[in-house]
């Protein structure tokens, strides 16, 4: 508690030297956090920078994985009128700091110590050129499941850990007359389930061919392994999933209408928000056969080139109150991921949320933490578009089988680099 008081303070001073030259302008801010739990945490942020007499001017983008967010980004920049602070994620805040677009957060980051408390991984994607660019507001782990509880208990009360449990377990709960897999058809939907599968072949199997994009891993008999799996858990899916946003599969949870959701720990921010307990109404796991490793994305503020003494110093106050400790543990209690600094206290979490933080630091001290493929953070967007588009014919049977799903993968892939 003392470390978090510590950097509140220091979080505090920083806002006030900013200031005292000019006074801090609203921030004008682009994220496609828009369901009932991801607003209720961007809130936190809200009221967080309110106190610094700091307004905040929305643009809400909707659409979960933020291709529409992007899209919209584009243009505003295009006209050359870019918003002070943009949500991000992985590879395009690097491409965006190619072109230049992207303001400097030294100064901050050298005042407030970050390079000491925020994981190399997240800062691999933070920081261009040995320059902070971006302020990372959490890491969300992919790998999970989401499972109702009383439906777990009507299907034999055990939670898979193995690939063969799980198919019993969805096997139970189809006969128990319930939706076994609540999924929303959309890419980057398709494509959090899929690695899941493929993290759960092996944690060196996925980083050869998803982060070192090696052509017998992405075309070979592991990889026809994990599309034919993918094609099995297509089968537990309901006739309506195509289209439906990720948060309505995870109300069907919530509500009974099924039995589990493999989604990141952003689905508990769904959950907690209906006033369910880790539990006592849904139980979290890792993907059966991922457990001890971790798959991530870190959705992180990029800072855009601005003018204005007003602007800039919004921006470095928007930044220096995201890494405080204190908010970062009242943001993500409320959003369900976990905080990007290692210093910051786990006292405040459920039960899933103690978990996620301990396996990411096992994951971390283990080798086996490593960016997802689905969420932008594994490979450049043009080899995961690439990717999405195979994975998505297969969910959508579309290959014979998983062999010719995976030699589409290789080519789609090395046609992409």
């Amino acid at each position: 508690m003392k470390s978090m008081m510590k950097g509140f303070a220091s979080a505090m001073a920083l806002t006030v030297g900013l200031t005292a030259h000019a006074q801090a302008a609203d921030v004008e801010v682009l994220h496609w956090w828009t369901s009932g739990g991801e607003a209720a945490a961007l809130n936190v942020l809200k009221e967080d920078l309110a106190t610094k007499s700091i307004g905040w001017v929305d643009m809400p983008v909707a659409g979960g994985g933020g291709e529409a967010a992007m899209t919209a980004l584009r243009a505003r920049v295009t006209a050359g009128d870019p918003p002070t602070a943009v949500q991000m994620l992985g590879f395009d805040i690097q491409d965006w700091a190619a072109e230049g677009a992207l303001g400097n957060l030294d100064d901050v980051a050298a005042a407030e110590g970050w390079d000491a408390v925020i994981p190399e991984a997240l800062q691999r994607f933070s920081k261009y050129d040995g320059h902070w660019i971006a302020a990372p507001v959490n890491v969300h782990s992919t790998n999970w499941v989401w499972i109702n509880k009383a439906a777990l208990d009507a299907a034999g009360g055990k939670a898979p850990e193995t690939w063969e449990e799980l198919v019993a377990v969805l096997d139970a709960m189809k006969a128990n007359g319930i939706t076994p897999l609540g999924h929303g058809g959309q890419p980057w939907q398709d494509a959090t389930v899929f690695d899941g599968i493929v993290l759960g072949m092996g944690t060196d199997f996925y980083k050869a061919a998803f982060i070192d994009l090696d052509p017998a891993a992405l075309g070979g008999e592991q990889m026809a392994e994990a599309f034919n799996r993918l094609m099995k858990l297509r089968t537990y899916v309901d006739d309506n999933f195509s289209g439906r946003d990720w948060n309505l599969a995870s109300a069907m949870v919530i509500n009974g209408e099924a039995g589990m959701q493999m989604m990141g720990d952003w689905a508990k921010g769904e959950f907690l928000k209906a006033g369910k307990v880790p539990g006592a109404d849904f139980v979290c796991i890792r993907f059966p056969g991922s457990q001890g490793a971790v798959t991530f994305n870190s959705d992180q503020f990029a800072m855009f080139n601005v003018t204005g003494d007003d602007k800039i110093a919004a921006q470095k106050a928007m930044a220096s109150a995201i890494e405080s400790p204190t908010f970062q543990s009242a943001f993500n209690v409320v959003k369900g991921s976990v905080p990007a600094r290692t210093d910051v206290s786990n006292e405040a979490f459920d039960d899933c949320g103690k978990k996620g933080m301990a396996d990411l630091a096992e994951a971390a001290g283990s080798g086996k933490l490593m960016g997802s493929m689905a969420h932008g953070h594994a490979a450049p967007a043009a080899v995961k578009n690439a990717t999405y588009d195979v994975i998505t014919a297969a969910f959508n049977g579309e290959y014979a089988d998983g062999a010719a799903a995976a030699a589409a993968l290789a080519e789609a892939v090395a046609a992409a680099q």
